[in-house]
């Protein structure tokens, strides 16, 4: 009679932990880094093939995996809620991996270029928030900032909190950037109204604003682009 054996009972080199030790990271599959994560499945599947589960309520992507909820993961058979964490935990390190581009040392060239910056900290979130990216006169990064943070639709901004910033690090231009959770990137009409007010109230300073940035997923829309700053 045929029975499934556990992933002790599997080749060494075929067990996540010992292939990562022998072949490293690379050699892994995503469902096998997350079953050294959440090290057992349940009575009826593995670790690996409860991982391939939940990667597959995700369409098998991990930026959709990241838009999941704790409560999401609490449904499967065998995640509790310390291994529900642990892959949040693991997802939410990924993401500030990415964050932490020295930004010192970068120059912003083009939309796509702004787009790229903000999008691990926008692309995956469930609520609204408003950042700005503040450049000197070659277009180098010289801070990022968060404005401020809302709902579903929508985030309050105070002007005055944007230029005191631009100000004090002496920064030439802004590039503003916000997220539509609801995955539709075309600007609003308080979106367009909020960038001019910002864009006039910077022109008294001579701080430029190059470009408004609305991150929607895997999309993103441009003011500059689009002719509309």
């Amino acid at each position: 009679m045929y029975r499934k054996l556990s992933i002790k009972e599997w080749a060494v080199e075929d067990r996540p932990r010992e292939k990562l030790l022998s072949k490293g990271t690379r050699s892994l599959s995503d469902a096998e880094l997350m079953a050294i994560l959440i090290g057992s499945g349940n009575s009826d599947e593995s670790a690996v093939e409860l991982s391939r589960r939940i990667l597959a309520m995700a369409d098998n992507n991990l930026n959709e995996l990241g838009r999941k909820q704790i409560g999401d993961l609490l449904q499967f058979k065998g995640i509790g809620e310390a291994k529900a964490l642990n892959i949040v935990a693991a997802l939410e390190l990924g993401r500030r991996r990415k964050e932490q581009t020295p930004s010192e040392k970068l120059k912003i060239t083009s939309s796509q270029d702004a787009a790229n910056f903000f999008r691990p900290f926008l692309e995956d979130l469930l609520i609204e928030e408003f950042w700005v990216l503040l450049l000197n006169r070659s277009n180098t990064v010289i801070d990022k900032f968060m404005v401020s943070q809302g709902g579903l639709t929508g985030t309050v901004i105070d002007v005055r909190i944007i230029l005191k910033t631009a100000l004090e690090k002496l920064s030439s231009a802004l590039i503003l950037c916000h997220n539509h959770p609801s995955g539709n990137a075309r600007p609003s009409d308080a979106d367009k109204n909020i960038t001019a007010k910002i864009k006039n109230a910077a022109e008294i300073m001579e701080i430029s604003v190059l470009d408004h940035i609305i991150i929607a997923h895997q999309q993103h829309f441009s003011f500059a682009d689009e002719g509309i700053l």
